[in-house]
């Protein structure tokens, strides 16, 4: 057994990249992520062969001179956290300062940039993390973030790509994501020059959601919402027959406008549906809670899409009670407004209001 050493940056960087980047999709979410995070209004994803030739991400967002754009790709180098304490109330969808770094690792990348308040821009480019050259340039503002031949130096992780259809599947899932956490943001995402998504900015989220998870949706969904304090609640959720076999699919939370899976969530909504829905389905359901960030922790999962609350029962409540209100008058509902007990026939699909009293088998 050799002695314990200190592995080099290059190795350093191979490593992390596996921990950031483990497929396409992991490259955009880390690219679009910035996007949002440098304030952009507009990205356009460009998405060639699933992604395993190339993927673009362009956005109009701060952009960055030529000394951030040289520490970027420092390890560790972040615009987002400060100092330790930050770490306990993160705003932004990271910090960890080895993403591109990590990414430029393993592929050719080009980084072309310019921030709102200056004439010219930067281009960078990188192949295997080392940086080839840096030129002043002239370019739009915001930032463009080419990545090419992603594992080309490590064959063995490029094997394990799968098709060219489920990596890009995986790639509309992270937008889909994305543009539902962000309804102020516009996105367009393509892929061999055909066009897959397109959200405008600031668009009703009704429709961007109908676009998103699927046209049965389209002025079916009923909204609802709740505030205690600083917690906030609100969102979106489909009439009772309107349901999908997918957990992940048909519910989507947002922290903060970060999507995120917790089991506590889930647990509400059901809650808050009763007996309306059959074992095994689940209703479509946007949910946005917004409070304090030293109330709720990120860092529980390295992907940071779970959170732990501080006050998870408080939470849990208000989001069952939220929805239970609002389904019990919902628009969909058959014109009855008295007050009772809300039952779903599983067999005719029909929602129907009962007295408290009665009791339905």
């Amino acid at each position: 057994m050799g002695s314990v050493k200190i592995m080099g940056e290059e190795l350093a960087n191979r490593i992390a990249a596996g921990e950031v980047v483990n497929r396409p999709a992991s490259v955009v979410k880390e690219l679009v992520e910035n996007s949002l995070d440098a304030g952009a209004g507009t990205i356009d994803i460009y998405i060639e062969r699933g992604g395993s030739r190339s993927i673009k991400v362009v956005d109009d967002g701060a952009g960055m001179d030529r000394e951030d754009l040289l520490l970027c790709l420092e390890r560790f180098a972040t615009s987002k956290l400060d100092d330790l304490d930050g770490l306990s109330r993160i705003g932004t969808y990271g910090f960890r300062g080895e993403a591109l770094p990590s990414i430029a690792s393993v592929s050719r990348m080009k980084i072309t940039t310019r921030p709102r308040d200056e004439i010219e821009g930067w281009q960078l480019e990188s192949k295997g993390g080392k940086v080839m050259r840096v030129d002043a340039v002239g370019c739009a503002p915001g930032t463009a973030v080419v990545v090419k031949d992603i594992f080309f130096n490590t064959p063995a992780r490029r094997k394990f790509l799968k098709s060219e259809q489920t990596e890009m599947s995986h790639i509309a899932g992270v937008i889909t994501k994305l543009a539902l956490a962000q309804p102020g943001a516009g996105f367009r995402l393509t892929h061999n020059n055909r066009k897959v998504i397109s959200c405008k900015p600031g668009e009703p989220m009704a429709e961007r959601a109908a676009s998103l998870l699927g046209k049965d949706l389209a002025g079916k969904l009923f909204s609802f919402a709740r505030t205690q304090g600083m917690l906030s609640v609100k969102g979106l959720a489909s009439p009772p027959h309107l349901v999908r076999r997918n957990a992940l699919k048909a519910l989507n939370f947002f922290v903060n406008n970060r999507p995120v899976r917790d089991r506590t969530l889930v647990h509400a909504v059901l809650a808050a549906y009763g007996g309306m829905v059959g074992e095994g389905s689940y209703p479509v359901v946007l949910l946005w809670i917004e409070l304090p960030s030293d109330q709720v922790d990120v860092n529980v999962h390295p992907s940071k899409q779970e959170v732990r609350f501080h006050k998870s029962r408080e939470v849990h409540d208000l989001v069952r009670q939220g929805i239970a209100d609002s389904l019990a008058g919902s628009p969909w509902l058959p014109g009855r407004q008295e007050k009772g007990r809300v039952v779903y026939d599983r067999v005719t699909g029909e929602v129907q209001r009962m007295d408290s009293a009665t009791v339905v088998e």
